[in-house]
Formats: structure tokens, C-alpha cells, sequence
């Protein structure tokens, strides 16, 4: 299985942190960001891994390389300006082969494991669906979340009958390369390449109730290195 990060971003509500820096490379609990992504992907099996990159793009390929050092072989996707998450994936699909794939936003932490995107993967054939999208608890700063799940695992659009139910997408899912085959090289955003597969009931998805964290300021940075480097509580005797 073959997955990709997606590391194009510019950060604009990371600066100035991110104006010499491209967001994955900032450091977090002694390493950098997508460094995390990389090892636990590496842990879970999965070593062919593919990251797009636009903003201070040469600086990720020079602080990764080839992989070796983590134990995956890199392949990088460059773009000349960022062509948002759905036009970056629909770009990298020559790389990522012709079955599902997995795709984790390169600035989002979670303890989700990737092993799980196996299973995934075979439930997306089996059941002719087109994406599997990891979802969580609403985080307060973005309090209305995104889908909600019907009583199945199928995920459908926002809908006002429906909105106490609405969960946050993670950033992170399990994607069959047709669903992008269509978009060609333009800029595209995934939201409505979601919300038109769910109308044709082709995406399913499960709640997550782990840590998770959009790590889109200084300041949930800053809480995420504090979370990383807290001792872990000690059971009682």
C-alpha cells in the first residue's frame, strides 16, 4: 500500500514561523512535524510514500531526502503553485499506483494507527466505494464540523437536520485513484469532490475518538510539544 502526505501548504496563519520554513519541517517534540507522519507510517508497513510540496518545497526534499534514513523511499510531487488538496492528489495519482491509497494532511497529528488503512483499503474494493475518511470530535475551533455518518458507516454533506450530528474530517482517508482520475491538473479542493461522491453514496468513513490536532497556529503547536513531551501517567500500585 502506498500512501502520500500532503505538505503544500504555505501556512499563512503559521507566520512568521512559516516564512523561511515550510510548515512540515517545524519542529515538534524534538523532530519535525512530517518526520512523525513519516515513522508511523514506516511502523505500520507502509515505506512508499509520496509528498507534494509548492511553498520552500527544496527545503523538504533536503531535510528528507530519499527516506532511507526513516526506512521508506520518498517520491516527491512538486508543484509550482499549490493546486490545493484534491488538484495535488489528482496530480501525484501516477505515483501513487493504481489501487487505494492512503493520504494524511502533512499538518494534522493524530495517534490513529495506519495499520487500520489495510482493512480500509479492501472495504473500498469490496464494497465499490470511492473513500473512507477517518472523522473526529469537533474541535473548538471549528465547532460545526463537516459530515455526519447515517446510521451505516456512509457519510453525507451537511444537512440542518443533521447538524448536532456533523463530525470534523481528520485530514485523514483512504482513497481510490478514480475519484481524482476526472480533475486533471487545475487547483481543486476536496470538499466538493466529497460532497459529490456522497451524493452517489461512495464514501464511508468511522469516528475516531483518539488525540487528533489541526496544527494550524503557534499556539496548537505549542500545545501539541507539550502533549508529546509530557510524562506518561503512572498507574496506580
Amino acid at each position: 500500500m502506498r500512501a502520500m502526505i500532503l505538505a503544500a501548504g504555505r501556512g499563512e496563519r503559521m507566520r512568521p514561523l512559516t516564512d523561511h520554513t515550510p510548515k512540515p519541517l517545524l519542529p515538534v517534540a524534538g523532530k519535525p512535524l512530517i518526520v512523525w507522519h513519516i515513522e508511523r507510517l514506516v511502523s505500520a508497513g507502509i515505506t512508499d510514500i509520496v509528498i507534494n510540496h509548492a511553498w520552500l518545497g527544496e527545503k523538504i526534499e533536503s531535510a528528507l531526502g530519499d527516506g532511507a534514513a526513516f526506512g521508506a523511499s520518498l517520491t516527491y510531487s512538486p508543484e509550482t503553485k499549490a493546486l490545493e488538496t484534491a488538484g495535488g492528489i489528482a496530480r501525484a495519482l501516477p505515483l501513487l499506483g493504481g489501487r487505494p491509497f492512503l493520504v494524511m494532511n502533512g499538518d494534522v497529528w493524530c495517534d490513529w494507527s495506519p495499520n487500520f488503512a489495510y482493512q480500509q483499503a479492501q472495504v473500498l474494493c469490496d464494497r465499490n466505494k470511492k473513500a473512507w475518511l477517518l472523522m473526529v470530535n469537533n474541535p473548538e475551533h471549528h465547532p460545526h464540523g463537516d459530515f455526519y455518518l447515517d446510521t451505516t458507516d456512509e457519510l453525507r454533506h451537511s444537512n440542518d437536520s443533521h447538524t448536532s450530528r456533523k463530525l470534523t474530517f481528520s485530514g485523514i482517508g483512504v482513497y481510490q485513484p478514480a475519484l481524482f482520475s476526472d480533475l486533471g491538473n487545475a487547483p481543486a479542493r476536496l470538499a466538493p469532490v466529497l460532497r459529490a461522491a456522497m451524493e452517489a453514496h461512495e464514501v464511508i468513513g468511522a469516528h475516531y475518538n483518539g488525540y487528533w490536532v489541526d496544527v494550524g497556529t503557534p499556539n496548537r503547536l505549542q500545545a501539541l510539544e507539550h502533549k508529546l513531551q509530557a510524562p506518561p501517567l503512572s498507574g496506580k500500585s
